[in-house]
Parts: structure tokens; C-alpha cells; sequence
């Protein structure tokens, strides 16, 4: 039966909801079929442009060169199937074409003059704006070394802006890149700053020129500004939209130039894919690059021999990837040089490779390590007013630049006469609502010292929580690490119900899971786990009501649950078979105790962790069952996002494995 306009519509509409990856491809791929095979003709334009959108922004960049070239001819051929949309998407689309076929070594650079110029003339033709012309010649120019490339940014920056221009956000970040590239860093600065306080927001921004920033702030010797404008940039880009290979090779370099080389080596290990991946040759190299000069100033520091974690690389040291990084990159420029007939990507990775250390040192402690010493002396008590124990000394942080004068160190009391505990949190919390979480997590430690200095170890364990959350945020994961231990320990001590407990430890597991405590966690959870199966069922002699009974019981599962999902989360960063499969089924427990209480999208998040241990471990069908489950369960509970991500990676697993069939089904269930 053939699908009327608005029908068509409305399917299309519905892919260009989903998140990007492979099941928004599918599902475009299919609305283009579909078009193509039955109509109506007015909606092939939105088919092609929403298949252009998903292969440009899923990965698979090189197949949106195709799929632009047959929407361009149907504009040549029908524009009157081409409304208003249609054509804007068409000629945003053309920004794309020439970015990306520059990406690409392999497409000479004559293809790209010609793309180039066949944008310059139909942008005319069209009467559009020549802004988006401008920054593709400048673009273009400045990735292939031009010599006419200051003379390019300063036509695109005299261009005035139109419809088909970058964003708002786009615009100032890119022109603040190119100032900063060339030495005009006061003025690059200032144009961030002056952005920034305009509260931009796209798919790569704030993100992009935060991390920008970050850097140039270091090198003016503003440590502080730097550490706090990182700490903003690793939260904006954990909202990204795009793989962001500059801002994230840009977190790893400021990283190994601040001295702060651990933190250096697990941003790596986080971004590890964008070593051998990426969505473009050119994106790997930039990505290469980057990282490339943090190793090599961590192997400069005499830091080679730090141990690194890497999946597909064939490298276990700093060092081995320092020279592994040098040999892909130095390849890759070659190719690049070659199609340009410049040398100035060789001559961009022989500077990275000369990257020197910051003049400063980054201090970003939030809290300092160690905050569990001293706690637990005291005797248990049910009671939160028990015998007092001994304050916990402050320990400054390991490898830390010291505190500015007349200032305390990362964590440390900042009062030397005691105050009143409940009078600081109060304060903390003040704090933190105003956005100040570094002073909200001082205030807070300083109050749970107080605590317990007059013996109220509850108190003092839920005080170093909280301050251990600011910490976390923040990005601080040694420090957030160290205060959920000091916690644990005091609550521990006091006695508290493990059902008040279970927060803070499945708290402290995502920190432990980037600091290498998860045995310590595990330990833990386990524990609390064993105290919540003891308590079993209510008592013969239980006289309260049978509702206030369910409830306990119902929060006694919840917390099971939770420390379930946590630990294994845990067990599967700790990777190998063996931990993986006991993940795996950690996790199938945890979500039919959600699905049991009904928390369905806590449960689809427990089988979609589920379904992706499976899928490592080779194990097809779990892996497809759980997937299935998790997406049933995100449909159940509304959820969109996440029901479109896990949609992904089921179509990611029924492709590797031949499943092409089912792989198409689910497709057309998605926009049915």
C-alpha cells in the first residue's frame, strides 16, 4: 500500500528523533528505500537529507558523500519537490561535503576546489549568504597549510553572517581557535570569555572552546582558571553530541602539561576508541596528535613507564604509546602532505612532538586523599551520638602544587577554631545551590570534622559524602574516592542501617571504577548485601502495620538492587572472562529485582549493561535477549533517548553477527 505524504512524513520524522548510530541509519536507510521504491516523490528529499544527517553525524561519514550526490541531482532535476526545509537542509548539508571530503586523504584535492567552488555557485545561484562559503575556504585553507590562510580568516571573519551560517556558538569558537594557533592568545581569550558569558550551547559547544580555554589559561600562567575551566569542559563534553576528538586530545594534553599525568593516562583509557577509530582519517590524526604530546611530555617527565590500559593498541607503557602514537601519526600526515602538496602536516605532528611541560603545576583535589585514616576507633553505636573518635588528619594531595598562600590545601579544615557542625552545613548547602560545589565540598568536609570531633559519627559519614559528591562532579575522582571511604568507615562505625549505607557506596563505585579501588567496593557492597539478606522477612513478634513492613521490605530490595547494579558495573571494568560473566549475571539480578519493584528504566539500564557483556563474551542470543529487554523496558517507561541507544547497539550485534534480516526488522518497528 502506497504511503501518503503525510504518512511518509511522519516516519522520517520519527528517525530524525532517534539518537545517532546504527539503528537511526538503518531506519533512514529503510525510509529511502521506501521512497524510492513506492513514494511519494515530495518526500524523497527528507529521506535523502535525514540519510545524509545520519551517516555524516552516526560514524560512517564516508557514505554521506553518496547519499549527498544523489540529493543534490534530485534538486537538479525536481526542485519542485523541494520545499522550504528540504532546500535549507540541502545547503547545510553542502558544509558537511567539503569539510568531510577534506577529512579524507584518499579524495584529491582538486575534487575538493571543485566541491568547493560548486558551493560557491549554487549558494549564489540560490541567493544565500556567502558566510558558510567563507569559513569552508578558510577551513580548508588553514587544514591543507595554505600559504593565502590568514587571508581567508579575515575575509570569512569580515563575511556577515546568514541563514547557512555556523551557530552562535560555533562562529566565536572557531574564530577564538585559529587566534589562539597564531599566537594571538589575549585575544583569543577574550572572545571565549566574552562567548561564554552569553551561555552558548549547540552539539559541540561549550565543550570545544572550554577546552580551549582551559589551555590558554595555563599557559598565561593562571592555574587556578585553568583547573576550573577543565573541570567545566570534562562536564560539557560529557553532554556532547559529536565524538570530539580535539576537546578530548585537548583534556589529555593539559592534563600531562599540569603535572597531572595519572589523570593524564585514565582520560586515554577512557578515549581509547579515538585512537584507532574516529569518525575520519583526520579526526584520528588530530586525536593522535594531541595525545601524542601529552605522552611525550609524561616520557620527557620520566613517566614512560606509567602503566596504560589499551584495548587495540599494542602498547602497556606510556612510552610504548608515546612511539606507537608518533609512527600512526607520522603516516598519516604523510598521506595527508601528499594529497595537499604541503608539508604542514608533518611539520604539526614534529611540534607536538615538542610539546614542553606547563610553567604550573594544576592542582584539581577537591578533597584530599587518605580521609579514611583514623575513622572507625570509636565503638559502634545504633546511635549517631557515639563515643567520640579522633578527627581524621588532612592529608594533602599527592603530587599537588600546594596551596596559594594564606589559603588551605585541597580538603583541609578551613577553620582552626571549631564551629558549629550544623551551622556548616547549612553553609555547604548554600553553597551548592549556588553552583559553588568546590567551596560547598570544603564547608562540607569542615563539618563532618566537626562532627566527629563531638562524636556524632553519622553526622560526620553523611557530611563526608556530600563533600565526596562535590568532588565527583567535579571531576575529582581521588578525592571523591577518599571521602566516600571516609564515610563508609564512619557510618560503618555508627552502626547505620545498611539500607542508609547502600547510596554511598554506589556512589563511591563509579570514583573506585576510575581509581582502582573496585576490590575494596566489591568488599563492601558484598557486605552490605549479606546484612540485607540476614534481616530477611519480618519478625513473628513485628507488631507494626503490614504496609510500614512492605515498605522496609521494599527498601531492602532496592538497595540489594542497587548494590547489585554498582558491583557489576564494577566487575566489568576489571575486565577478563571470568569477571565479565559474573557481571553480567550481577547485572540480569539487579534488573529483574528492578523490573520486580517496578523501577522499569532502572531495569532497562541493568540489561542493557547485561546485553553488553554478553555481546563481549561472543554470547549472540543472551546478548540479543537482554538488548531487547532493556529496549522494552525504556519503551515502558517513556524513555526515548536511551531506547534509541541501546536500539543501536542491537543493530551493531545483529549486523556482526549476519543477522542483517533482523536487523532490518527492528528498523521498521522503530518509525512504525
Amino acid at each position: 500500500m502506497t504511503r501518503t505524504l503525510d504518512d511518509a512524513n511522519r516516519e522520517i520524522t520519527r528517525v530524525r528523533q532517534m539518537p545517532y548510530g546504527l539503528a537511526r541509519t538503518r531506519a533512514a536507510e529503510r525510509q529511502v528505500r521506501l521512497v524510492d521504491a513506492e513514494g511519494p516523490d515530495a518526500a524523497r528529499a527528507y529521506a535523502l537529507s535525514t540519510l545524509v544527517e545520519a551517516y555524516q553525524w552516526g560514524g560512517e561519514v564516508d557514505r554521506s558523500f553518496v547519499a549527498f550526490a544523489r540529493l543534490l541531482r534530485w534538486w537538479d532535476e525536481h526542485p519542485e519537490h523541494f520545499d522550504a526545509q528540504d532546500r535549507h537542509g540541502l545547503f547545510w548539508s553542502f558544509k558537511w561535503m567539503v569539510s568531510g571530503l577534506a577529512d579524507f586523504p584518499t579524495v584529491p584535492a582538486e575534487q575538493i576546489d571543485r566541491t568547493l567552488a560548486d558551493m560557491e555557485r549554487r549558494y549564489a545561484l540560490a541567493g544565500n549568504g556567502m558566510d558558510a562559503v567563507a569559513y569552508e575556504r578558510f577551513a580548508w585553507a588553514r587544514q591543507r597549510g595554505a600559504a593565502d590562510v590568514e587571508a581567508a580568516f579575515q575575509a570569512w571573519v569580515a563575511t556577515p553572517r546568514d541563514d547557512f551560517s555556523q551557530c552562535e556558538a560555533c562562529d566565536p569558537g572557531d574564530r577564538a581557535a585559529w587566534l589562539l594557533a597564531t599566537d594571538r592568545v589575549e585575544e583569543g581569550v577574550r572572545l571565549i570569555e566574552q562567548t561564554l558569558a552569553e551561555d552558548p550551547s549547540c552539539a559541540s559547544e561549550p565543550a570545544d572552546m572550554l577546552s580551549y580555554l582551559a589551555e590558554a589559561y595555563l599557559e598565561q600562567g593562571r592555574p587556578r582558571d585553568a583547573a576550573r575551566t577543565h573541570r567545566r569542559a570534562v562536564a560539557a563534553l560529557a553532554e556532547a553530541e559529536s565524538d570530539m576528538v580535539g576537546a578530548r586530545g585537548r583534556r589529555v594534553r593539559l592534563l600531562a602539561r599540569g603535572g597531572q599525568a595519572e589523570r593524564a593516562v585514565r582520560a586515554i583509557e577512557a578515549d581509547q576508541q579515538y585512537l584507532t577509530g574516529g569518525d575520519t582519517p583526520y579526526s584520528r590524526l588530530a586525536f593522535a596528535r594531541l595525545v601524542g604530546a601529552a605522552t611525550h611530555v609524561l616520557r620527557g617527565a620520566g613517566r614512560g613507564d606509567l602503566p596504560v590500559r589499551l584495548d587495540a593498541v599494542p602498547a602497556t607503557t606510556v612510552a610504548e604509546l608515546d612511539d606507537w602514537l608518533r609512527a600512526e601519526a607520522t603516516a598519516l600526515a604523510a598521506r595527508f602532505d601528499a594529497r595537499n602538496g604541503t608539508s604542514a602536516e608533518s611539520e604539526s605532528v614534529a611540534r607536538a612532538w615538542a610539546t614542553e611541560p606547563a610553567a604550573d603545576v594544576l592542582d584539581l583535589d577537591v578533597l584530599p586523599r587518605g580521609l579514611a585514616a583514623g575513622a572507625g576507633r570509636a565503638e559502634p553505636s545504633a546511635s549517631s551520638a557515639s563515643p567520640a573518635a579522633p578527627a581524621a588528619e588532612a592529608v594533602p594531595a599527592a603530587g599537588g602544587a600546594g596551596p596559594v598562600a594564606g589559603e588551605p590545601a585541597a580538603g583541609e579544615a578551613r577553620r582552626a577554631a571549631p564551629a558549629d557542625p550544623a551551622a556548616l552545613v547549612a553553609e555547604a548547602e548554600g553553597l551548592a545551590a549556588a553552583g559553588d560545589l568546590e567551596s560547598a565540598a570544603g564547608a562540607y568536609l569542615d563539618a563532618a570534622v566537626a562532627f566527629e570531633g563531638a562524636g556524632l559519627l553519622t553526622e560526620s559519614g553523611f557530611g563526608y559524602a556530600e563533600a565526596a559528591h562535590c568532588a565527583q562532579v567535579l571531576g575529582d575522582d581521588d578525592g571523591a574516592a577518599s571521602g566516600y571511604a571516609a564515610a563508609v568507615a564512619r557510618l560503618r562505625a555508627a552502626g547505620v542501617p545498611a539500607t542508609a549505607v547502600a547510596p554511598v557506596v554506589v556512589a563511591w563505585a563509579g570514583a573506585a571504577a576510575v581509581t582502582g579501588q573496585a576490590e575494596a567496593v566489591l568488599a563492601e557492597a558484598d557486605g552490605l548485601l549479606t546484612r540485607l539478606s540476614a534481616a530477611g522477612g519480618p519478625a513473628e513478634d513485628d507488631d507494626r502495620a503490614p504496609e510500614l513492613v512492605a515498605r522496609e521490605q521494599a527498601e531492602h530490595r532496592r538497595a540489594a538492587a542497587d548494590l547489585d547494579d554498582a558491583a557489576a558495573r564494577l566487575l566489568a571494568t576489571l575486565g577478563g572472562p571470568e569477571r565479565s560473566t559474573a557481571a553480567a549475571a550481577r547485572a540480569q539480578a539487579a534488573a529483574e529485582a528492578y523490573a520486580g519493584l517496578g523501577a522499569l528504566a532502572d531495569a532497562a539500564h541493568a540489561f542493557w549493561l547485561a546485553g553488553r557483556l554478553h555481546d563481549g563474551l561472543g554470547r549472540v542470543e543472551d546478548a540479543v535477549w537482554h538488548l531487547e529487554s532493556a529496549m522494552e523496558g525504556f519503551a515502558a517507561a517513556r524513555q526515548r533517548a536511551p531506547h534509541g541507544e541501546v536500539a543501536n547497539a542491537l543493530v551493531d550485534v545483529l549486523r556482526r553477527s549476519g543477522q542483517d534480516a533482523r536487523a532490518d526488522d527492528l528498523a521498521r518497528t522503530l518509525t512504525t
